[in-house]
């Protein structure tokens, strides 16, 4: 089985940046077919465009772009991509990395398909970061990775102790974001009182519901933004009422408007 060093991913990498045991890569997916292999570092893959399919040793996933990805060191894994332009953006994650910062590398164990919209958020912040050569960027990066892994090191401690209902209503959330949910009718589907709901939400999701379904949105948009002509239809796509209450939401969750996103992927 093939062992991937560090920076060394299959296909065409545009853009390279290390910096303090980060390794940053922007590529260009190139195979139809990956067979299983594994990289030294841990990393996360970030699909800015086009498609893939993913396996493990436990599961397979479909990654259309918006999928945020974690890879544990040495976890083994195979890519298929469909004969369309695919593009990942990868954060790999050196030893040197989790020692400096006080963090150990096997609290989080395996590959997970990440699908909390504030993981996927703080990721596009990163490369965000990667692409607007502020001086201060490196910080920037830092800061935002160890928020992600404080969120996931949250969830793998706190996954056998939640009550059924979260899981629930994220499923719920994931699929049904685009149309107009209410308070009610969410706490009649999961068996909740509605007080129950909205008090516990905020525990569980580190945000309101409300909150958490405009992320949910934004992602949406994120993955739209490169293949729709119009942000008047990402917005009614993503379920916002209008074009501009989109992009207002859209540079709060992500510090810049729609349109300088779009900019951004073409660098």
């Amino acid at each position: 089985m093939k062992n991937l060093y560090n920076g060394e991913f299959f296909g065409q990498t545009n853009e390279t940046l290390r910096f303090d045991g980060l390794t940053i890569t922007d590529t260009e997916y190139t195979h139809p077919f990956v067979d299983w292999h594994y990289h030294e570092n841990a990393y996360f893959t970030f699909i800015l465009q086009g498609n893939m399919k993913e396996g493990n040793k436990k599961e397979i996933y479909d990654c259309p772009a918006g999928t945020l990805l974690y890879h544990h060191w040495e976890d083994a894994h195979y890519n298929i991509k469909p004969d369309v332009f695919t593009r990942g953006f990868h954060l790999e994650v050196t030893e040197n990395w989790f020692e400096k910062f006080q963090i150990s590398k096997d609290s989080i164990e395996g590959s997970f398909n990440l699908k909390n919209p504030a993981l996927k958020l703080l990721m596009y912040k990163i490369f965000r970061e990667t692409k607007l050569n502020d001086p201060s960027f490196e910080l920037s990066v830092h800061e935002l990775l160890l928020n992600i892994f404080s969120e996931l090191s949250d969830k793998v401690e706190h996954s056998d102790k939640k009550p059924g209902w979260v899981r629930k209503i994220d499923e719920i959330l994931h699929e049904n974001f685009t149309e107009k949910l209410n308070l009610t009718d969410l706490s009649k589907t999961i068996d909740i009182h509605p007080v129950h709901l909205s008090r516990d939400f905020q525990k569980h999701f580190h945000c309101s519901l409300g909150a958490y379904i405009r992320k949910l949105k934004i992602n949406k948009s994120l993955t739209l933004l490169n293949t729709y002509p119009s942000l008047a239809e990402v917005a009614l796509e993503c379920g916002f009422a209008d074009q501009s209450h989109f992009i207002r939401s859209f540079k709060e969750n992500t510090g810049i408007t729609p349109l300088r996103y779009k900019n951004l992927l073409k660098k």
